[in-house]
């Protein structure tokens, strides 16, 4: 008998119709038992909390980091899933991730119908979730949606309502789930995981600004102002912005605020190409260009090191996730051989 712990945290996976809309309501249990549960898995649940994933602080996300460790430290524990609302899966999925190194994974999943419809997907996603976790090992924190699995960095939600709701816009899956079967196609490295924060940690503020045609400084030195201690600039292109957005985070950088720089383009990486505003300039004013991190991602990947600094600076923090990205896995003949993650 394996044995998997089931986190629920609300979503549509646990939402019902209210009569003017849909919210999270139903208990972890309720949940489980809308589908099947693979043969000679034995799941306990822990209802960690009920909300819409558009609610989520990062007061919640801590909670649920220290669930899973809770979780995992009873050596009987094969694997660890999380049921989650899709609006912010991607960014619990990496936060976890980073603080993660167990050989058990931790496996999110959720739903893009709510719990009491009629052929949804809420049932086979967390089906296909508890698989995962009891079949991967040296996996990380994975995202399980629609029969793929993906790694938890660098997956983001690409479609509002359709049901092959994620995916890695510059990866491959690591696995597909078909026929009552996981099958693995590559492997990921594994980086060494930061440091746990302590229960009741102080939650520093971290922004999202995005730039646009007609942007100035406003937004940015509000965040500034309002306390920021770390700013995403959403950049055009491969990561830029203009001149006056550039002075402004030289002014933040020189005032302690960590700045890092995505881009709002859907793939493809964040590069040091043009001056005159461009991520030259940016970098040049001590911003971090986030690679192929997208903007939510970005900012959790600020938000941790924050919370993990260890004395050396958070800024050392953050290179240390930044340049932890892994290669491209080229294309393979050899794509889903079984095996690979056990």
């Amino acid at each position: 008998m394996r044995h998997v712990v089931v986190i629920s945290t609300g979503g549509t996976i646990a939402s019902r119709w209210q009569g003017d809309g849909y919210a999270a309501e139903a208990a972890g249990q309720e949940v489980l038992e809308a589908g099947a549960v693979p043969e000679d898995v034995e799941v306990r649940v822990v209802d960690l909390f009920t909300v819409n994933s558009s609610r989520l602080t990062t007061d919640h996300q801590l909670r649920l980091l220290h669930a899973v460790h809770d979780a995992l430290a009873d050596p009987e524990v094969d694997g660890v899933v999380v049921t989650h609302g899709t609006d912010t899966l991607e960014e619990s999925a990496f936060f976890v991730d980073l603080f993660h190194g167990d050989r058990r994974p931790v496996v999110f999943t959720g739903a893009q119908q709510p719990l009491d419809a009629a052929d949804g997907d809420a049932a086979g996603n967390l089906y296909d979730a508890l698989l995962t976790a009891v079949s991967g090992r040296d996996i990380g924190a994975v995202i399980v949606f629609a029969g793929q699995v993906f790694a938890a960095r660098g997956t983001v939600k690409r479609h509002t309502v359709d049901a092959r709701a994620f995916g890695a816009p510059d990866g491959q899956p690591l696995g597909r789930v078909e026929f009552g079967r996981v099958s693995w196609g590559r492997r990921q490295p594994r980086r060494a995981p930061l440091p746990l924060p302590e229960r009741g940690s102080a939650t520093p503020r971290v922004d999202i600004v995005m730039h646009h045609s007609d942007a100035d400084s406003v937004l940015f030195d509000a965040a500034v102002g309002a306390g920021a201690r770390g700013i995403v600039l959403v950049g055009t292109g491969a990561g830029n912005a203009n001149p006056e957005i550039a002075d402004a985070v030289r002014r933040a950088v020189a005032a302690g605020v960590h700045v890092a720089v995505s881009t709002r383009v859907a793939a493809g990486a964040v590069a040091p190409l043009y001056t005159g505003g461009g991520a030259v300039d940016l970098a040049a004013a001590g911003a971090l260009l986030t690679g192929t991190l997208k903007p939510g991602q970005a900012r959790i990947a600020v938000l941790a090191a924050l919370l993990a600094d260890e004395g050396t600076g958070a800024g050392a923090g953050l290179r240390r996730i930044l340049d932890a990205a892994p290669e491209a896995a080229p294309a393979s003949d050899l794509y889903l051989v079984d095996g690979v993650g056990h």
